[in-house]
Protein backbone atom coordinates (compact mmCIF):
# COMPACT_ATOMS: atom_id res chain seq x y z
CA UNK A 1 0.00 0.00 0.00
CA UNK A 2 1.53 3.56 -0.95
CA UNK A 3 0.91 5.53 2.15
CA UNK A 4 1.83 9.29 2.58
CA UNK A 5 2.25 10.95 6.31
CA UNK A 6 1.89 14.66 6.42
CA UNK A 7 4.64 14.66 9.34
CA UNK A 8 6.49 11.27 10.18
CA UNK A 9 9.46 12.37 11.84
CA UNK A 10 8.12 13.39 15.65
CA UNK A 11 6.91 11.84 18.48
CA UNK A 12 4.24 9.62 16.95
CA UNK A 13 4.30 9.58 13.52
CA UNK A 14 8.01 8.59 13.40
CA UNK A 15 7.15 5.43 15.43
CA UNK A 16 3.84 4.48 12.73
CA UNK A 17 6.01 5.47 9.91
CA UNK A 18 8.67 2.81 11.22
CA UNK A 19 6.24 0.42 11.76
CA UNK A 20 4.52 0.93 8.37
CA UNK A 21 7.88 0.01 6.71
CA UNK A 22 8.25 -2.31 8.68
CA UNK A 23 5.26 -3.79 7.77
CA UNK A 24 5.68 -3.77 3.81
CA UNK A 25 4.16 -0.65 2.75
CA UNK A 26 5.33 2.13 0.61
CA UNK A 27 5.62 4.80 2.91
CA UNK A 28 6.60 8.34 1.99
CA UNK A 29 7.15 11.20 4.74
CA UNK A 30 6.60 14.72 3.84
CA UNK A 31 8.15 16.95 5.91
CA UNK A 32 10.40 20.20 6.14
CA UNK A 33 13.77 17.92 5.80
CA UNK A 34 15.49 18.63 8.39
CA UNK A 35 14.59 15.34 10.35
CA UNK A 36 15.89 12.26 7.85
CA UNK A 37 13.18 9.73 7.62
CA UNK A 38 12.86 6.98 9.64
CA UNK A 39 14.64 3.90 8.18
CA UNK A 40 12.90 2.41 5.24
CA UNK A 41 11.10 5.47 4.09
CA UNK A 42 11.20 7.94 1.54
CA UNK A 43 11.38 11.45 2.68
CA UNK A 44 9.91 14.65 0.32
CA UNK A 45 10.26 18.21 1.96
CA UNK A 46 7.80 20.55 1.43
CA UNK A 47 6.09 23.21 3.36
CA UNK A 48 2.71 22.42 3.71
CA UNK A 49 1.97 26.09 3.44
CA UNK A 50 3.26 26.19 0.09
CA UNK A 51 0.38 24.96 -2.04
CA UNK A 52 2.33 24.21 -5.41
CA UNK A 53 4.89 22.53 -3.56
CA UNK A 54 2.61 20.28 -1.75
CA UNK A 55 1.45 19.36 -4.88
CA UNK A 56 4.02 18.48 -6.64
CA UNK A 57 4.65 16.30 -3.44
CA UNK A 58 1.82 14.43 -3.67
CA UNK A 59 2.00 14.19 -7.30
CA UNK A 60 5.17 12.60 -6.76
CA UNK A 61 3.91 9.93 -3.74
CA UNK A 62 1.31 9.22 -5.88
CA UNK A 63 -0.87 7.66 -2.65
CA UNK A 64 -3.67 5.59 -1.55
CA UNK A 65 -3.95 6.71 1.79
CA UNK A 66 -2.60 9.92 3.17
CA UNK A 67 -2.09 10.35 6.97
CA UNK A 68 -2.04 13.77 8.42
CA UNK A 69 -0.28 14.18 11.64
CA UNK A 70 -0.10 17.87 11.46
CA UNK A 71 -3.00 19.69 11.03
CA UNK A 72 -4.19 22.14 13.23
CA UNK A 73 -5.83 24.47 11.61
CA UNK A 74 -8.96 24.18 9.19
CA UNK A 75 -7.15 25.72 6.63
CA UNK A 76 -4.92 23.17 6.57
CA UNK A 77 -7.63 20.77 5.76
CA UNK A 78 -9.07 22.54 2.93
CA UNK A 79 -5.78 22.30 1.40
CA UNK A 80 -5.51 18.48 1.98
CA UNK A 81 -9.03 18.34 0.50
CA UNK A 82 -8.70 20.09 -2.31
CA UNK A 83 -5.40 18.14 -3.63
CA UNK A 84 -6.74 14.99 -2.48
CA UNK A 85 -10.84 14.92 -3.37
CA UNK A 86 -10.84 11.59 -6.03
CA UNK A 87 -7.07 10.58 -5.71
CA UNK A 88 -6.95 8.83 -2.74
CA UNK A 89 -9.17 6.21 -0.84
CA UNK A 90 -8.58 7.06 2.53
CA UNK A 91 -7.31 10.43 4.16
CA UNK A 92 -6.97 10.13 8.28
CA UNK A 93 -6.80 12.95 10.43
CA UNK A 94 -4.88 12.56 13.47
CA UNK A 95 -7.05 14.28 15.95
CA UNK A 96 -6.82 14.17 19.78
CA UNK A 97 -8.72 13.24 23.00
CA UNK A 98 -8.98 16.72 24.21
CA UNK A 99 -11.73 17.06 21.84
CA UNK A 100 -14.21 15.47 24.20
CA UNK A 101 -15.88 17.37 26.62
CA UNK A 102 -14.64 18.41 29.98
CA UNK A 103 -16.20 17.31 32.86
CA UNK A 104 -17.24 13.91 31.29
CA UNK A 105 -20.44 12.39 31.30
CA UNK A 106 -19.39 8.94 30.40
CA UNK A 107 -15.94 7.16 31.97
CA UNK A 108 -14.41 5.22 30.23
CA UNK A 109 -14.92 8.15 27.47
CA UNK A 110 -16.23 6.11 23.97
CA UNK A 111 -16.09 7.94 20.92
CA UNK A 112 -19.22 8.78 21.31
CA UNK A 113 -18.72 11.02 24.32
CA UNK A 114 -19.68 14.48 24.04
CA UNK A 115 -17.58 16.71 22.42
CA UNK A 116 -16.77 20.31 23.05
CA UNK A 117 -14.47 23.74 24.02
CA UNK A 118 -12.63 22.43 27.17
CA UNK A 119 -10.90 25.70 27.79
CA UNK A 120 -7.85 24.32 26.04
CA UNK A 121 -7.01 25.96 22.57
CA UNK A 122 -5.67 22.80 21.50
CA UNK A 123 -8.17 20.73 21.90
CA UNK A 124 -10.73 23.64 20.43
CA UNK A 125 -8.61 23.78 17.10
CA UNK A 126 -8.81 20.13 16.77
CA UNK A 127 -12.51 19.63 17.63
CA UNK A 128 -12.79 22.46 14.93
CA UNK A 129 -10.70 20.62 11.93
CA UNK A 130 -12.91 17.02 13.04
CA UNK A 131 -16.84 19.35 12.74
CA UNK A 132 -15.11 20.51 9.38
CA UNK A 133 -13.75 17.12 8.18
CA UNK A 134 -17.41 15.94 8.96
CA UNK A 135 -19.04 18.60 6.88
CA UNK A 136 -16.74 17.57 3.60
CA UNK A 137 -17.69 14.21 4.00
CA UNK A 138 -21.47 14.49 4.05
CA UNK A 139 -20.67 17.14 1.38
CA UNK A 140 -18.43 15.25 -1.12
CA UNK A 141 -17.93 12.04 0.08
CA UNK A 142 -14.34 12.83 1.29
CA UNK A 143 -12.51 9.66 2.54
CA UNK A 144 -12.05 10.82 6.25
CA UNK A 145 -11.37 8.48 9.16
CA UNK A 146 -10.72 9.90 12.27
CA UNK A 147 -8.15 9.21 15.03
CA UNK A 148 -7.82 10.52 18.33
CA UNK A 149 -4.45 9.28 20.52
CA UNK A 150 -3.94 11.08 24.15
CA UNK A 151 -1.19 11.20 25.66
CA UNK A 152 1.46 9.13 23.55
CA UNK A 153 5.10 8.96 23.68
CA UNK A 154 8.10 7.28 23.05
CA UNK A 155 11.59 7.14 23.51
CA UNK A 156 12.11 10.79 22.88
CA UNK A 157 9.79 11.79 25.72
CA UNK A 158 9.24 10.80 29.12
CA UNK A 159 5.40 12.16 30.13
CA UNK A 160 4.41 13.98 33.05
CA UNK A 161 2.25 17.14 33.65
CA UNK A 162 4.20 20.29 32.78
CA UNK A 163 6.34 19.41 29.40
CA UNK A 164 6.60 15.90 28.04
CA UNK A 165 8.60 16.92 25.01
CA UNK A 166 11.11 17.93 27.69
CA UNK A 167 13.31 15.44 30.05
CA UNK A 168 13.64 18.66 32.90
CA UNK A 169 11.08 17.08 35.26
CA UNK A 170 12.97 13.78 34.92
CA UNK A 171 16.54 15.65 35.20
CA UNK A 172 14.96 17.09 38.32
CA UNK A 173 14.44 13.45 40.09
CA UNK A 174 17.98 12.51 38.55
CA UNK A 175 19.27 15.13 40.73
CA UNK A 176 17.58 14.69 44.07
CA UNK A 177 15.52 17.77 43.55
CA UNK A 178 11.33 18.22 43.96
CA UNK A 179 8.79 18.27 41.31
CA UNK A 180 5.11 18.70 41.94
CA UNK A 181 1.98 16.20 41.21
CA UNK A 182 -1.37 18.00 40.75
CA UNK A 183 -4.21 17.90 43.81
CA UNK A 184 -3.59 14.52 45.33
CA UNK A 185 -2.15 12.35 42.33
CA UNK A 186 -5.01 10.06 42.37
CA UNK A 187 -6.33 11.28 39.18
CA UNK A 188 -6.53 8.14 36.85
CA UNK A 189 -4.47 8.49 33.93
CA UNK A 190 -3.75 6.79 30.54
CA UNK A 191 -0.10 7.04 28.48
CA UNK A 192 0.18 4.78 25.31
CA UNK A 193 3.55 4.04 23.86
CA UNK A 194 3.63 5.08 19.88
CA UNK A 195 4.75 1.77 19.22
CA UNK A 196 1.33 0.51 20.05
CA UNK A 197 -0.43 3.22 18.64
CA UNK A 198 1.18 2.92 15.16
CA UNK A 199 -0.04 -0.72 15.14
CA UNK A 200 -3.74 0.59 15.72
CA UNK A 201 -3.37 3.26 13.60
CA UNK A 202 -1.74 0.91 10.79
CA UNK A 203 -4.74 -1.81 10.91
CA UNK A 204 -7.05 0.95 10.02
CA UNK A 205 -5.17 1.82 7.10
CA UNK A 206 -6.61 0.95 3.90
CA UNK A 207 -9.63 -0.78 5.64
CA UNK A 208 -12.85 0.41 3.97
CA UNK A 209 -15.00 0.07 7.19
CA UNK A 210 -12.96 2.68 8.71
CA UNK A 211 -13.72 5.55 6.11
CA UNK A 212 -16.34 7.58 7.65
CA UNK A 213 -15.48 6.71 11.12
CA UNK A 214 -13.57 8.22 14.25
CA UNK A 215 -11.12 6.15 16.55
CA UNK A 216 -9.09 6.71 20.10
CA UNK A 217 -6.37 4.49 20.24
CA UNK A 218 -4.98 4.08 23.80
CA UNK A 219 -3.84 1.33 26.41
CA UNK A 220 -5.75 0.11 28.89
CA UNK A 221 -3.15 0.67 31.43
CA UNK A 222 -4.61 3.31 33.48
CA UNK A 223 -2.25 4.88 36.25
CA UNK A 224 -2.61 8.01 38.34
CA UNK A 225 -0.04 11.06 38.73
CA UNK A 226 1.15 9.15 42.09
CA UNK A 227 2.12 6.14 40.20
CA UNK A 228 3.55 7.46 36.91
CA UNK A 229 5.93 10.02 38.96
CA UNK A 230 7.27 6.82 40.84
CA UNK A 231 7.70 4.80 37.59
CA UNK A 232 9.59 8.12 35.96
CA UNK A 233 11.56 8.29 39.41
CA UNK A 234 12.77 4.77 39.81
CA UNK A 235 13.29 4.10 35.68
CA UNK A 236 16.25 7.61 36.46
CA UNK A 237 16.98 5.63 39.39
CA UNK A 238 16.02 8.57 42.03
CA UNK A 239 15.49 6.61 45.36
CA UNK A 240 14.06 8.43 47.36
CA UNK A 241 12.08 11.04 45.11
CA UNK A 242 10.73 14.05 46.40
CA UNK A 243 6.65 14.78 45.62
CA UNK A 244 5.07 17.96 46.03
CA UNK A 245 1.12 17.68 46.29
CA UNK A 246 -0.42 21.04 44.73
CA UNK A 247 -3.58 22.11 43.96
CA UNK A 248 -4.39 22.44 40.13
CA UNK A 249 -5.37 25.81 40.66
CA UNK A 250 -3.12 26.82 42.72
CA UNK A 251 -0.39 25.41 39.90
CA UNK A 252 -1.78 27.10 37.14
CA UNK A 253 -2.44 30.37 38.76
CA UNK A 254 1.32 30.46 39.59
CA UNK A 255 1.88 28.96 35.32
CA UNK A 256 -0.76 30.33 33.90
CA UNK A 257 0.26 28.23 30.55
CA UNK A 258 -0.61 25.26 32.39
CA UNK A 259 -4.41 26.51 32.08
CA UNK A 260 -4.90 24.10 29.35
CA UNK A 261 -2.62 21.25 29.04
CA UNK A 262 -3.39 20.71 32.94
CA UNK A 263 -6.22 22.04 34.23
CA UNK A 264 -8.42 21.03 31.23
CA UNK A 265 -6.80 17.97 30.03
CA UNK A 266 -4.33 16.49 32.82
CA UNK A 267 -5.90 16.79 35.70
CA UNK A 268 -9.21 15.44 34.50
CA UNK A 269 -9.73 11.50 34.33
CA UNK A 270 -8.69 10.11 31.17
CA UNK A 271 -9.67 6.83 30.98
CA UNK A 272 -10.61 5.40 28.03
CA UNK A 273 -12.75 2.21 26.18
CA UNK A 274 -11.15 0.98 23.39
CA UNK A 275 -13.60 -1.61 21.91
CA UNK A 276 -13.88 0.15 18.58
CA UNK A 277 -10.32 0.01 17.67
CA UNK A 278 -10.34 -3.33 18.23
CA UNK A 279 -13.57 -4.59 16.58
CA UNK A 280 -11.96 -3.08 13.43
CA UNK A 281 -8.90 -4.07 14.14
CA UNK A 282 -8.86 -7.72 15.02
CA UNK A 283 -5.75 -9.02 17.55
CA UNK A 284 -4.95 -5.32 18.33
CA UNK A 285 -3.19 -4.78 21.52
CA UNK A 286 -1.01 -2.13 23.60
CA UNK A 287 1.63 -4.87 24.72
CA UNK A 288 3.98 -1.84 26.34
CA UNK A 289 3.33 -1.38 30.09
CA UNK A 290 4.61 2.56 31.17
CA UNK A 291 7.50 0.87 32.97
CA UNK A 292 8.84 -1.00 30.20
CA UNK A 293 8.40 2.05 28.02
CA UNK A 294 9.50 4.63 30.63
CA UNK A 295 12.84 3.32 31.28
CA UNK A 296 13.25 2.93 27.40
CA UNK A 297 13.00 6.60 27.10
CA UNK A 298 15.59 6.74 30.00
CA UNK A 299 17.76 5.08 28.97
CA UNK A 300 18.05 6.20 25.18
CA UNK A 301 17.68 9.56 26.27
CA UNK A 302 20.68 9.17 28.03
CA UNK A 303 22.35 7.93 25.32
CA UNK A 304 21.50 10.75 23.09
CA UNK A 305 22.55 13.11 25.52
CA UNK A 306 21.76 16.32 22.63
CA UNK A 307 18.10 15.39 22.33
CA UNK A 308 17.03 15.65 26.03
CA UNK A 309 15.67 18.91 25.13
CA UNK A 310 15.94 20.38 28.70
CA UNK A 311 14.46 23.69 29.27
CA UNK A 312 15.98 26.57 32.14
CA UNK A 313 12.67 28.26 31.58
CA UNK A 314 10.38 25.17 32.89
CA UNK A 315 13.20 24.41 35.73
CA UNK A 316 12.37 27.75 36.76
CA UNK A 317 8.52 27.64 36.19
CA UNK A 318 8.65 24.42 38.53
CA UNK A 319 10.68 26.25 41.46
CA UNK A 320 8.41 29.04 41.50
CA UNK A 321 5.51 27.08 41.87
CA UNK A 322 7.54 25.38 44.50
CA UNK A 323 8.56 28.49 45.91
CA UNK A 324 4.86 29.68 46.08
CA UNK A 325 3.26 26.65 47.80
CA UNK A 326 5.94 26.41 50.58
CA UNK A 327 5.59 30.13 51.03
CA UNK A 328 1.60 29.59 51.56
CA UNK A 329 2.06 26.62 53.55
CA UNK A 330 4.85 28.97 55.70
CA UNK A 331 2.68 31.19 56.27
CA UNK A 332 -0.38 28.97 57.33
CA UNK A 333 -2.34 29.07 54.03
CA UNK A 334 -2.07 25.42 53.34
Amino acid sequence: MRILLIGGTGNISAECAAWLAGRGDDVTVLTRGRTPAPAGCRLLAADRKDPAAMRRAVAQAEPEVVVDFLAYEVDDLRQDCELLRGRVRQFVFISSATVYAKPHTQVPLREDAPRGDNGWDYGRKKLECELWLEACRRESGFPVTVVRPSHTYSRIWVPNVVSSASYTVAARLEQGRPVFIPDDGKTPWTLTAASDFAAGLGGLLGLPEAVGESFHITSDEVLDWNRIHAEIAAAVGAETPQFVHIPTDFICAQAPRLLGSLKADKAQVGVFDNTKIKRFVPGFACRKPFRQGVRESVAWLRGHPELKNLKPELDAEIETVLAAWAGRAGAGGA
